[in-house]
């Protein structure tokens, strides 16, 4: 309920905490300390959250809190009784959690931003995430100032960061050229990068599963990580191999790892996970590997989204590396050479194998509508084909994206388990990872599972990826903070989408507020409103 209210005072107050205490939450004390500002002065909000279950980003315990609003910060937490106040509007949030807006790491969100009918960002907003981050998997722009402009001047609706993609600078200098890049193409490649630092990236982001970031050496992605690093940035990969296409998941992480120690820069593993049956498993050596690491002093940490399927094009689960160098043309051409038929075959045969067979691989979007909702294996009853044949002969068709469902649950939640990992959703179209991970997590692993309490599931969907990637003042509520702030009810917070369903809108976000400003009012869009920023390097602090 929002309720406006002017020249609250202390008096009146005690009637309205009276029976806000009554509520949900019975006896539940105020808790931990307050923090405010001169209790003799007479306080002005625009916004006083009361009654609410606060749980603050940090793994301490919850208590019910007010939290004051002004402007786009946090202005007060505490017991509200303390001080003499006045609020032009009052949101009773008793029976709920309030919590910081969560920030997801890892996102493919930058074309909705970019959309004038999405660039509020609702599916996200709805998940209670008020920050993404985008240019991952090596996709980041190197032009950072003047993609900031542009979504600063059309408006946003959840704040954005920016990683410069090393494929995004690979392209630019050399194409998708098959080779290690000239002297002078890597002094280009630097200064990109290093151009990008100062105008404001998070850090670099790498792709090297796919093409072209597969095309490089590690030696190649270390002298562009120094540049980074020496600017104070993260490097963030999508690692080479996170299954046995080329290296093997193990010996690419010790590649990650191995890039971080050379260019003494922090390493963030996208989306970690052991995909497909051959390295089943291998959660344990992984986590045991970057424990190693880290007990070393290099600072290792990770993001996970909490689906037992992958998303991809369905070329990049099934073809090989080489088949996709130069151009897309190219790439048609290759299969279409009939002197190439065996070798594609031998190689597209092995990769739906280790993606768990063709019932595993689920068409998500292809050109000809009669595969869509269908498995490989059912396509290729369709074409009277053997499943190799059968995706071949769709991949000419055009682009096609597939669900893959190549992990196992004991992976999933050993890799859940660690402190270093956080929330993410890798959320691109006809995955419901876009418009649902943060309450799958939630609803499976909390509620569900118990795997991790409450305050665990906030601190590693908010405070920790804050800490990771330097953005000051966020991802916590605290007085001087940005007022990121999110209202859930705890018993309806839930996805709505699946994987046959991929956008439904999630359910339980019933407020949310971004940089002071209510965006999700009592679960309704608040019209008009576009308050997200462009967090660079140089606005995080302030």
């Amino acid at each position: 309920m929002i309720t406006s209210f002017k020249h609250k005072t202390r008096g009146i107050y005690a009637v309205v905490h009276a029976f806000l205490l009554l509520g949900f939450f019975g006896s539940t004390g105020l808790g931990a300390a307050e923090e405010h500002s001169d209790s003799n002065a007479v306080e002005h909000f625009e916004t006083m959250i009361l009654g609410g279950l606060v749980y603050d980003g940090s793994l301490r315990e919850p208590s019910i809190r007010a939290v004051g609003l002004r402007r786009d910060r946090i202005a007060f937490l505490g017991d509200p009784e303390t001080i003499s106040w006045q609020a032009d509007t009052l949101v009773d949030a008793s029976g709920h959690f309030v919590l910081p807006g969560f920030i997801d790491p890892h996102t493919h969100s930058l074309v909705d931003l970019r959309a004038e009918d999405r660039r509020l960002n609702l599916n996200y907003l709805t998940q209670g995430v008020t920050t993404v981050f985008v240019g991952n998997d090596g996709s980041g722009s190197p032009h950072i100032r003047k993609l900031a402009r542009q979504l600063t001047a059309q408006g946003i609706g959840t704040n954005v960061a920016l990683f410069v993609g090393h494929g995004a600078v690979r392209t630019e200098v050399m194409g998708l050229q098959d080779r290690a890049p000239t002297a002078e193409e890597l002094k280009q490649m630097k200064a990109l990068v290093e151009q990008s630092m100062r105008q404001g990236a998070l850090g670099l982001s790498t792709g090297l599963y796919y093409s072209p970031g597969n095309y490089a050496t590690t030696d190649e992605v270390i002298a562009l990580s120094r540049v980074a690093a020496s600017l104070d940035g993260v490097y963030e990969t999508h690692l080479r191999d996170e299954s046995s296409y080329q290296m093997g998941f193990l010996a690419a992480l010790r590649e990650a790892i191995e890039i971080g120690r050379s260019a003494d820069i922090p390493v963030h593993i996208g989306h970690i996970k052991a995909l497909g049956v051959d390295v089943w498993g291998d959660s344990q050596a992984a986590v045991e590997l970057i424990e190693q690491a880290r007990s070393s002093g290099l600072r290792v940490t990770a993001d996970q989204y909490p689906w037992s399927a992958s998303g991809t094009h369905l070329r990049n689960a099934v073809m090989p590396r080489w088949a996709l160098a130069d151009s897309y043309q190219r790439y048609q051409e290759r299969l279409r050479d009939t002197r190439l038929r065996e070798e594609l075959l031998v190689a597209v045969k092995d990769n739906i194998r280790r993606r768990g067979g063709a019932e595993a691989l689920l068409i998500a979007t292809c050109p000809d509508e009669r595969f869509q909702g269908k498995t490989l294996a059912e396509a290729a009853t369709v074409l009277e084909l053997d499943v190799t044949q059968a995706a071949i002969e769709i991949l000419k068709l055009g682009n096609s994206r597939v669900i893959s469902f190549n992990m196992s649950d004991k992976d999933i939640e050993h890799f859940m388990r660690q402190s270093w990992v956080m929330t993410s959703s890798d959320g691109n179209e006809r995955h419901p990872r876009k418009y649902a991970s943060f309450p799958k997590k939630y609803e499976t692993y909390v509620k569900k599972r118990g795997l991790m309490d409450m305050a665990t599931f906030v601190h590693r969907s908010s405070a920790l990826t804050a800490e990771t990637f330097g953005l000051a003042r966020r991802g916590l509520l605290r007085v001087g903070y940005h007022a990121d702030v999110v209202i859930i009810d705890p018993d309806t917070f839930a996805p709505q989408a699946d994987y046959l369903n991929w956008n439904r809108l999630s359910t339980g976000v019933r407020d949310v507020f971004v940089n002071g400003r209510g965006v999700i009012r009592d679960g309704e869009v608040a019209a008009q409103e576009y308050p997200g920023r462009v967090l660079t390097r140089f606005s995080m602090g302030r």
